[in-house]
């Protein structure tokens, strides 16, 4: 990555271990329950493949895509889906996997969404939140780390689609990012 990687927030390790911790909470919480869990893609793909393989209990995985993003750093608050659930959720308990709850619009509304198709539950599991960038109240039962309001990369999360495959959290150099603003802004004057 050279120059692209500012530092490591959360290690490897770190974030193995976090992942098994909070499957051994979900392990207890949904004991004999009919549990679906739902990545959000692209991003939780990491999470979802880490956390269904330490999870002892029987589950179903299904995938939604929904976006706010575009190739910028912050969320424009306008959510698209982009899949769907294959999966009929009614009277199912659901847990939504995600990566990380930055403003928490996109998660917000894809939470009244799926209660609206009439689960047994919804709950929410996430890799990372960020406290100071909240904007909309959300209750979050299963929170790895609590992350400063930086932009951050690796396990999944992307900048312009490049850094998921990281097996770390880190943050993204100003550098790359304030280039391709750079660009943006050139193109639209």
């Amino acid at each position: 990555m050279g120059r692209d990687l500012e530092r490591i927030l959360i290690g490897e390790e770190e974030l193995q271990a976090k992942i098994k911790e909070l499957a051994g909470k979900i392990d207890a919480d949904y004991a004999g329950k009919d549990l679906l869990i739902v990545g959000v893609l692209k991003g939780a793909v990491m999470v979802m493949a880490d956390l269904a393989r330490a999870l002892r209990i029987p589950v179903e995985m299904d995938w939604m895509a929904v976006s706010s993003y575009g190739a910028g750093t912050r969320s424009s608050g306008v959510v698209r889906v982009l899949k769907d659930l294959d999966t009929d959720i009614a009277g199912r308990h659901v847990l939504v996997v995600e990566d990380i709850i930055d403003s928490g619009l996109t998660l917000s509304w894809l939470v009244h969404n799926l209660k609206s198709r009439n689960p047994a539950s919804v709950e929410i599991c996430t890799a990372l939140r960020k406290p100071d960038a909240i904007k909309v109240p959300i209750d979050v039962k299963y929170v790895g780390f609590d992350i400063p309001n930086e932009f951050v990369i690796g396990y999944g999360l992307d900048y312009a689609e490049r850094y998921r495959n990281l097996p770390f959290i880190g943050t993204l150099a100003p550098h790359v990012y304030q280039k391709d603003a750079a660009k943006d802004g050139d193109r639209s004057e």
